[in-house]
């Protein structure tokens, strides 16, 4: 999206006007735009500045702020490794760590074919079922070591970007 069509910045309009009577709408619309584009660079940024009167500035701290929200794109599989206390003291420094040996990028990075992003999460409120991972929103409980290779080799075999 680094060159923004006119169609998408059609879309990054309508995704404004749909919040244009909110009071702070600025949370829904980079929510929207992320789930539209899976990722919010500095020109969507300035789009939505445009439209809104919102600074630059304001939001780019909110996109860099929360986690959800990513300056780059993502990768088709995100797998997310809960590193919060339960996960933690359960091994879970240890399994983000075989993710980014067998994947070869650390935490926030995305594989060079696009299909996988390895990210470092803190709760996700899952402590009873520590250590926890996600991938795509599926919670992989009590994961252990072992079980990463079988995970990454599978989704592997489920195929590239579509």
């Amino acid at each position: 999206m680094a060159h923004i069509s006119e169609a998408g910045v059609k879309k990054i309009c309508e995704i404004c006007d749909r919040y244009a009577n909110e009071k702070t709408p600025l949370m829904m619309i980079l929510s929207d735009i992320q789930n539209e584009y899976g990722y919010i660079p500095l020109e969507v940024q300035q789009i939505v500045s445009e439209k809104t009167g919102i600074s630059v500035a304001e939001i780019y701290g909110v996109v860099t702020f929360y986690s959800f929200f990513s300056l780059e794109p993502k990768g088709k599989y995100v797998i997310g490794c809960c590193l919060g206390t339960a996960c933690y003291v359960k091994g879970a420094q240890q399994i983000i760590d075989k993710f980014a040996e067998i994947l070869g990028v650390g935490p926030g990075g995305t594989t060079a074919d696009g299909l996988f992003t390895l990210d470092a999460l803190r709760c996700i409120g899952a402590c009873g079922i520590a250590p926890a991972v996600t991938i795509n929103g599926k919670v992989y409980p009590k994961m252990t070591v072992d079980q990463v290779p079988a995970v990454v080799a599978e989704y592997r075999a489920m195929g590239g970007i579509n």
